[in-house]
C-alpha cells in the first residue's frame, strides 16, 4: 500500500503543482508540500482496502507544517483526476477557513459540516472551533505585572522631569 501511495503521490503532485517535495511519513503515508503555495497534502492508508485519507494543512513561517485544515477519504481506484479535484477542494477549503486578519483561526460564519454526504465526498474538520471551558479571564497576573512596571516607569520619569523643571 505505502508502495502504491508513493506512486500516486507522484503523480497527483505533478498534476497540482509545479514545485514540489514528496516524502513518506513515519506512518506509512506519504506527504507531499508546495513550499511556494505554503500548503501540504498528506495521503495515508484508512482501514478500508483500496481507499486513502487525504488531509491538507499550512506551512508556516520557519517551514514547520500547522495540523490539517479538512480531510476527505477517497477510493484510490478513482484514478488521479478524481483524486486531484478533491485535493484542489479541500485546499480551497483550507483557504477560505483561515480569516485575512487573524491567522490560524476559523472566518466567521465557517461551521465544520460536511458539505457531502457519502464516504467519498465526506470532509470532516479538526482544529478547535472555540475554547472549551477556561475561566474567562483574558489577561494574567504576569501581564499585570508588566504593565505596574510600566506604569511605575513612566510616573518616575514624569517625576524626575518635573523635579528638574
Amino acid at each position: 500500500m505505502s508502495a502504491q501511495l508513493r506512486d500516486i503521490a507522484g503523480e497527483l503532485a505533478g498534476v497540482l503543482w509545479r514545485e514540489h517535495t514528496v516524502y513518506r511519513e513515519r506512518s506509512g503515508g506519504v506527504v507531499i508540500r508546495g513550499e511556494h503555495v505554503r500548503r501540504w497534502i498528506s495521503l495515508a492508508p484508512t482501514g478500508g482496502r483500496g481507499e486513502a485519507l487525504v488531509r491538507v494543512g499550512r506551512i508556516l513561517d520557519g517551514g514547520t507544517t500547522a495540523p490539517a485544515r479538512s480531510e476527505a477519504v477517497v477510493p484510490l481506484s478513482a484514478g488521479t483526476d478524481v483524486l486531484a479535484a478533491t485535493c484542489r477542494r479541500l485546499l480551497a477549503e483550507a483557504a477560505a477557513d483561515v480569516a485575512p486578519g487573524a491567522p490560524g483561526r476559523a472566518a466567521p460564519g465557517r461551521s465544520g459540516k460536511a458539505g457531502k454526504a457519502g464516504k467519498a465526498g465526506k470532509t470532516r474538520r479538526s482544529g478547535k472551533a472555540g475554547r472549551s471551558g477556561g475561566s474567562g479571564r483574558h489577561t494574567g497576573f504576569g501581564s499585570w505585572v508588566i504593565l505596574a512596571c510600566v506604569a511605575g516607569l513612566i510616573a518616575l520619569y514624569v517625576h524626575t522631569v518635573a523635579m528638574r523643571g
